[in-house]
């Protein structure tokens, strides 16, 4: 019975019966050339390559990914839809969950604020003059995000908008239109390959290793160092720290430095998001709990403003689920 394997997994067996065949075919000629004039140290790589793409598939789904195959198969489904559309001189459109409203919003202990599954939505039209430049963006940046998924590279919201700055005019306008692909695919934003550039620091107790390789040694001199852009990426956390304490502002963050808060204060480890935090200073604090379970404090305002700080670390933001 023949098996044809699917998804990401395919190309590991299509490299797995490559190199069988090759080595049998080498064996046969006494230990010549495989067949197709690679060397076995080339196949040995090519499946070498193929493992660690599946393996790094394994990995982005424990961490809460959508699977490269599903994002893919979602944008051409989308494509599918418009190509339909116009086959019967419809005008095309994309339905967009309406982000802005808390009826579409749930919260969950495990991840924080959430869309609901059927929830209000928008369309944006490519016939109507106010939103058909925003529907060639969406279109635009969503090949962009096909070209990236199925390379399985990444690329930062400041290199999507520096691929035709003058198109996009600002890069609130790439933001925006990010986060609405993400929610009209209903897959979390890392999964589409594009990454934020972080603002945040962190500081103290603490030791990893970046996607890279590079070995990262967080102190608590007067240096902070700035939070990965990667946060899925890093591994080998190690830490002696007693908590985790988060620092609304930076100029509290480089006082405390200053103060070598750190050391004073038993071995800990500090993080601040310069303000309202971004999206990779708030997974890089789920990940240290997730890691450590070691207690979180928050230093904020005593105002509501302080205090929506402080919850947008504890559950989320609307705007960003």
């Amino acid at each position: 019975m023949a098996f044809a394997p699917m998804g990401p997994e395919a190309s590991f067996f299509e490299v797995l019966d490559q190199h069988r065949a090759s080595l049998l075919a080498a064996l046969r000629r006494g230990g010549g050339e495989p067949a197709g004039g690679g060397t076995p140290q080339a196949s040995s790589f090519n499946l070498k390559k193929a493992l660690r793409s599946v393996c790094e598939e394994r990995k982005r789904e424990a961490c809460g990914e959508t699977p490269s195959s599903e994002v893919l198969a979602s944008i051409e489904s989308v494509i599918q839809d418009i190509i339909t559309s116009v086959a019967k001189n419809e005008a095309p459109t994309f339905t967009i969950g309406n982000r802005s409203s808390w009826e579409n919003i749930k919260f969950e202990d495990s991840v924080g604020l959430q869309m609901v599954t059927h929830c209000t939505t928008r369309k944006i039209k490519s016939d109507s003059l106010k939103s058909v430049k925003k529907f060639a963006l969406i279109l635009k940046i969503l090949s962009k995000i096909y070209k990236l998924v199925q390379s399985n590279t990444y690329a930062t919201k400041r290199d999507i908008y520096y691929t035709d700055s003058q198109l996009f005019g600002n890069q609130t306008v790439v933001d925006n239109i990010i986060n609405d692909i993400s929610c009209m695919l209903k897959v979390p934003r890392m999964s589409l390959h594009i990454l934020s550039t972080s603002k945040g620091l962190i500081a103290g107790n603490l030791r990893y290793i970046e996607e890279d390789g590079t070995r990262v040694h967080c102190t608590c001199g007067a240096t902070a160092v700035a939070v990965p852009s990667n946060i899925q990426g890093i591994r080998n956390l190690i830490t002696d720290a007693k908590f985790l304490l988060i620092v609304e502002k930076d100029a509290t963050f480089q006082r405390l430095l200053d103060d070598n808060f750190c050391n004073r204060m038993s071995p800990c480890i500090m993080i601040t998001g310069k303000g309202v935090p971004d999206l990779n200073t708030r997974l890089l604090v789920k990940k240290l709990w997730d890691t450590f379970h070691i207690p979180v404090f928050a230093l904020v305002d005593a105002d509501p403003h302080g205090i929506e700080i402080m919850c947008i670390y504890k559950y989320g933001s609307m705007g960003k689920k």
